[in-house]
């Protein structure tokens, strides 16, 4: 792994060997995030835009130049990465805008953007011989480690609260992980994680206490240019829990431009949910986030429910670096922007992968974004991981099923009394 130089603390610039330490900077206790350093110019003689073209493998292991892991480590077997980044000119049209893409994780094995991390913790821990892996999650991430693990066989340990939405739940029963139910919080799910993996020797994939997390979800970015033939675009739209993914984007868009592989630096836009909205705060009231208290968080996308964001270092970075922004929208928004997605382009996201188009619908309407330009929109899971919160979202928008008996003159009724459309809203009564 000579590609890699090191680690570095994002709080007070120490740096280490990776043997040196296991994950945080030792100075700072839990807080002491670390990021992976590269050599960028040995990466360049070894991968070039070129190779990338002539490569037969969509998945994330097409960029394991780029990765800190070893060439020859053995990678599970889910095909991870390579997710579709769909043109979406109906919602474009819709909003002003010309040029929109939905990049679709929700495509994801286990249907969530969390896999491109978990599929990295999954050869960091074999790599290190541990025995057993752990983390702690609000669903998706707990997912993707389970469904990772058990694909090659490893022993797990999963944290989450006990209210996480049951179809996650039902993910990590079937997937075989030894499930904890924690009668509280994510975050006290959390830190419960982190005692546990320190007593017993558990590899610990905590996002941000585990730097190669974000190495893991910054394929997404690479993915997004290759896709545009290395044409940058002007905007990426991503929800934000804890802050694992937009600095992993961030990461990623760093490393290509880097290596000379895009010209400019697309600003991300980090989308939170109202009522869990600390980073949202921190950006709008320039407040240090190493010293902000935890809030208390609550909201109906329960991937985004965070009172204190562990990695709000690279996601506030990642904001300000770019000059992005952080924007917040309501429960509201975002069970509507449910259907509103799927309608527009056929992507059926969660609340949390909605979050991000409700985003853009706000910054679209604020005059924030400009019609000509070129956005993406990350879903980052699929909508049949929360089924209540779909219900919710379809009858927000008056979409009801008809109740009809097995005959065409209740068929022709009902069909009488709402009449379907092309853009699949329903008419109602004699329009």
């Amino acid at each position: 792994m000579d590609h890699v130089i090191g680690l570095k603390c994002l709080i007070c610039g120490n740096e280490y060997a990776v043997d040196e330490i296991a994950y945080v900077c030792p100075d700072h206790d839990t807080d002491g995030i670390v990021d992976v350093r590269y050599d960028y110019d040995l990466i360049g003689q070894r991968l070039r835009k070129e190779d990338l073209a002539q490569s037969s493998d969509p998945t994330i292991w097409r960029y394991k130049p780029l990765l800190p892991v070893e060439p020859e480590s053995p990678v599970p077997p889910l095909t991870v990465g390579g997710t579709p980044l769909y043109e979406a000119p109906r919602l474009a049209a819709d909003l002003g805008l010309t040029h929109l893409w939905i990049k679709d994780d929700g495509r994801l094995p286990t249907a969530s953007f969390k896999d491109r991390a978990s599929a990295v913790a999954v050869v960091k821990a074999r790599e290190w011989g541990a025995a057993v892996l752990a983390t702690a999650s609000s669903g998706n991430a707990a997912a993707a480690l389970s469904g990772l693990c058990a694909s090659v066989g490893q022993p797990n340990v999963i944290f989450v609260p006990e209210a996480a939405p049951q179809a996650k739940i039902a993910q990590l029963l079937v997937l075989g992980s030894t499930v904890m139910l924690v009668q509280g919080t994510y975050d006290e799910a959390f830190d419960l994680c982190l005692h546990a993996a320190e007593r017993y020797g558990w590899y610990n994939r905590n996002t941000a206490y585990n730097p190669y997390m974000t190495e893991g979800k910054k394929t997404a970015s690479y993915e997004i240019c290759e896709q545009l033939d290395w044409q940058a675009p002007d905007y990426i739209f991503v929800s934000v829990g804890d802050g694992c993914i937009i600095g992993g984007l961030h990461k990623g868009l760093k490393d290509l431009y880097a290596l000379g592989w895009i010209d400019h630096m697309p600003r991300l836009m980090g989308v939170q949910a109202d009522g869990s909205d600390y980073l949202w705060e921190a950006w709008q009231r320039d407040e240090p986030v190493l010293t902000k208290p935890p809030i208390a968080a609550q909201t109906v996308a329960d991937s985004l429910c965070v009172g204190l964001p562990r990695d709000r270092l690279k996601a506030l970075a990642a904001v300000k670096e770019t000059r992005g922004a952080f924007l917040s929208v309501t429960d509201e928004e975002i069970l509507a922007a449910i259907p509103a997605l799927a309608r527009g382009s056929g992507v059926f996201a969660e609340p949390a992968g909605a979050a991000a188009y409700a985003g853009l619908i706000q910054a679209a309407n604020q005059g924030v974004v400009s019609p000509d330009d070129r956005i993406v929109v990350i879903n980052t899971g699929n909508g049949l991981k929360d089924v209540a919160g779909a219900m919710k979202a379809a009858a927000l928008v008056g979409t009801e099923p008809h109740r009809i008996a097995p005959d065409l003159a209740a068929l022709e009724q009902a069909l009488s009394g709402s009449k379907p459309t092309t853009n699949g809203h329903k008419k109602t009564g004699n329009n």
